[in-house]
């Protein structure tokens, strides 16, 4: 407990709490429930509600929960007569405008209002009158409204203020003519405006792709985590019938606290379309045609063995989705290693990999998510965080409402929603003469981070940028946003080159395999054409024989891949994915692929038994992460760094080697990129 205590009596119960603390956290912490609608611990108090109404004695009339700060000797009832009948006259009144649609709203069996009803409310109405109606404003193609439900409880215009830091919705009007809605008919356009879904206590605002497709009670709930970016946030799949309706956030304070991006809720909506991949396909003479799993997977063998039989498996390349799970990387590094090649890399947008850290120097952020918020200053380079990672964004800017100093090297202006420290708009080719003084002034106090962005690794010259990162940070911590949901894991996996054959051969990375035509290549969940680096598709294609595992198949891969297997999805499969923070988070499949489609793990071991291979026998993801925790002697990893501290020599860059720098937010995997609600959001961003 704090240093100032006080002791309180609630229901005949001794409490301490902190002095000032508010009376509903209080009896929250001790299992006594108190009903309320405004109130949520992450907002600030609004006590407009009334419905957490507490009898206390010595005072007149009851008192809210939520804006009752804790005083020595205090004395509550929370179930006397005059607290219930306040509560209940609080219900009554909050039920004479809301229609009864309990049977159309989306919002039924998960309803609070429907809740509290239920305990609170009368059997009979005494409202005669004619009920209020209220147009509903065009939020966007993510959440739908049904403004005539509203209470008015204003937690979504505290969550824009609060977390968001834009005030997207407001209220206009007073008393039963208030209205909750959005400026000039403007849509929510923030990377976590989704949230207010959740936050709505009742079924105004709703997930509009979701909008009457299931019932709440209809659905499993199934633990998951977001593949999207390096935070990995703490999700729950809704599963009917075996396939993913929606997703909603699961609470995890260390990570995403209660809150996920809109890419990590609505990504779901690209499992489920036209160009999914059901069944294997195989080239036969120009035209690849359906295949059963038998032929699929020995035409994939023979064109494999064929490529390592050229160069003796050097012929041989594989290149990986930052977002696979660390099981998947390393049974293909497993294979690929079997067949005598160490051409194997998840870096697909790096360019320079002249300071490529060794196996086990896993990139990450080089603190946790909750350390952020006590930073005293921070520098980003390159880095589009609210883009990259919206919930680190929101990490960053509680602590810089706090007063930490946030400073940018970046190639343009950005809305930040925060306090700056200090801003540098600089050509990209400038950053690494640029970051060394603009350090030093904006690296103040004592604890103090400098983070290198997506825009710093997909830098030409990323080997400079990183040497004169660790340079000017000093005592600084370096780190990396890194780019995908399991960067560390897959690096920590030795899924990368030179590691592949446990010789420490030096294997070809992701730039020189994508500039060289090999005779074999193998992509697993990747569309080269998207997900690589500016014309690195161009040789792939050129590539003797290419085997593509993918969820979907793509234009790019229907014209020049060879053999398509069809797998699962982030959501369909089991694995582990390791955070920004080496979080080691494994979850089980939410959902069956569909068709005939497999988890890739399983796809790769029947692969690898129609090669004939050794050590493949797994019967679940769980032998395989074993294994790969007995490969790594610690899960920690070290800050960024070069790999020998050799100096980097400069090289000299074209103007066109800067393209392709910025990677929009809901273009960075498949699925994000068959989101139709996602991509019709990014089109209302671009027209703002």
């Amino acid at each position: 407990m704090p240093d100032h205590s006080v002791r309180l009596t609630v229901n005949g119960r001794e409490l301490e709490a902190a002095a000032g603390e508010m009376l509903i956290a209080v009896t929250d912490r001790a299992g006594i429930y108190v009903p309320r609608f405004c109130y949520h611990p992450k907002l600030s108090v609004a006590a407009n509600c009334r419905m957490c109404l507490v009898d206390v004695a010595g005072l007149p009339k009851p008192m809210p929960a939520c804006a009752l700060p804790v005083t020595d000797g205090l004395e509550v009832e929370t179930r006397s007569d005059r607290a219930i009948a306040a509560q209940r006259a609080t219900m009554e009144f909050l039920l004479i405008n809301h229609p009864l649609d309990c049977p159309v709203c989306d919002q039924g069996g998960e309803c609070e209002l429907q809740d509290l009803a239920m305990g609170f409310g009368r059997d009979i109405s005494r409202f005669s009158e004619g009920k209020r109606a209220v147009p509903d404003p065009d939020l966007g193609p993510l959440v739908s409204t049904d403004m005539t439900r509203c209470i008015h409880c204003t937690r979504c215009i505290r969550f824009g203020e609060e977390v968001a830091g834009v005030q997207e919705l407001g209220a206009t009007g007073r008393s039963e003519h208030m209205e909750i809605t959005t400026h000039v008919e403007r849509s929510l356009k923030h990377e976590l405006s989704g949230n207010v879904i959740d936050v709505c206590p009742v079924g105004a605002l709703n997930n509009k792709p979701y909008r009457f497709t299931a019932r709440a009670w209809e659905m499993s709930a199934h633990a998951t985590v977001a593949p999207h970016d390096c935070v990995g946030s703490a999700l729950y799949a809704h599963v009917l019938r075996g396939r993913v309706r929606r997703i909603v956030p699961r609470e995890n304070e260390a990570v995403n606290e209660t809150w996920i991006s809109d890419r990590d809720r609505f990504s779901c909506e690209g499992l489920y379309v036209e160009d999914r991949l059901h069944k294997p396909l195989v080239r036969r003479d120009g035209r690849l045609i359906e295949a059963g799993w038998d032929e699929a997977l020995e035409a994939a063998a023979a064109g494999l063995m064929r490529a390592a039989e050229e160069q003796g498996g050097e012929g041989l390349g594989a290149l990986v989705s930052p977002s696979a799970t660390a099981e998947e990387g390393y049974l293909l590094r497993k294979l690929m290693s079997a067949l005598g090649s160490a051409n194997i890399d998840y870096r697909l947008r790096q360019r320079d990999f002249r300071s490529a850290a060794r196996a086990g120097e896993a990139p990450w952020l080089g603190t946790r998510f909750g350390d952020v918020e006590s930073l005293d200053s921070l520098l980003l380079v390159g880095c589009d965080l609210r883009s990259e990672a919206p919930i680190l964004a929101h990490r960053v800017r509680k602590a810089a409402m706090a007063g930490a100093r946030v400073s940018y090297l970046d190639l343009a202006e950005r809305e930040y929603l925060h306090p700056i420290g200090s801003r540098s708009v600089q050509p990209p080719r400038d950053w690494a003469r640029a970051l060394g003084p603009m350090a030093d002034r904006a690296l103040q106090g004592k604890s103090r981070a400098l983070w290198l962005g997506g825009l710093a690794v997909r830098h030409p010259a990323y080997a400079e940028l990183l040497e004169a990162a660790a340079e000017a940070a000093g005592g600084a911590a370096l780190g990396h946003v890194t780019q995908g949901g399991n960067a560390a894991g897959l690096h920590l996996a030795g899924v990368i080159p030179g590691e592949a054959n446990g010789k420490g051969a030096a294997g070809l990375n992701a730039n020189q395999m994508s500039s060289t035509s090999l005779p074999g290549m193998v992509l697993m969940g990747v569309e080269p054409d998207l997900d690589c680096a500016a014309g690195a598709h161009e040789a792939i294609r050129d590539a003797g024989f290419l085997l593509a595992l993918n969820p979907w198949v793509s234009p790019w891969l229907l014209r020049h891949a060879d053999v398509l297997l069809p797998t699962g999805a982030c959501l369909e499969t089991p694995g582990t994915l390791v955070n920004g923070q080496m979080d080691w988070q494994s979850f089980a499949a939410a959902a069956p692929p569909p068709g005939m489609a497999r988890p890739a793990w399983k796809v790769l071991r029947a692969l690898a038994d129609r090669l004939s291979l050794d050590g493949f026998g797994y019967s679940g993801t769980d032998q395989v992460l074993a294994e790969i925790r007995q490969r790594i002697e610690s899960p920690a990893a070290s800050s960024a760094s070069t790999s020998d501290g050799a100096a980097i020599d400069s090289k000299p860059l074209d103007d066109e080697e800067f393209a392709g720098l910025e990677l929009p937010m809901y273009s960075v995997d498949g699925l994000v990129r068959r989101s139709a609600p996602l991509q019709q959001a990014a089109a209302v961003q671009r027209a703002a």
